[in-house]
């Protein structure tokens, strides 16, 4: 039986805009308009998306079964929809719940080592 961390951890390390991406999603389902907004929020404006490169993001992580895609946006009301068609939006799978969740991990793990080593040569 194949174990969970080995199903995933060869899309590790994420690029940092796909990191982005995934954890925009993980609030919950967003159309690509609200992604690249929420990602610039959430990167203090140091990962600023263009359509084009969000769009090929958001096709990679549909194929790595990472993301899926919704018709209609389930929390916003009609009107606010797009040349009157509902706007394609897109929501975290639980597989993409778990790369975020490795991804951290691994970030984390980084950081601690770092900390660690400098920790010890400030003690020198």
């Amino acid at each position: 039986m194949q174990r969970q961390d080995d199903d995933i951890s060869h899309l590790l390390p994420l690029r940092e805009p796909t990191f982005f991406i995934l954890l925009s999603l993980s609030e919950g389902e967003k159309h690509g308009y609200a992604i690249i907004k929420d990602v610039a929020a959430l990167s203090h404006g140091k990962v600023n998306l263009s359509t084009g490169t969000l769009y090929e993001a958001l096709a990679r992580l549909l194929d790595q079964l990472l993301i899926e895609r919704v018709e209609a946006l389930s929390n916003v009301p009609d009107q606010e929809t797009h040349r009157g068609r509902p706007r394609k939006a897109y929501r975290l799978t639980p597989k993409g719940g778990q790369v975020v969740q490795a991804e951290m991990a691994r970030l984390q793990a980084l950081v601690l080592t770092a900390e660690q080593r400098l920790a010890g040569q400030a003690g020198n």
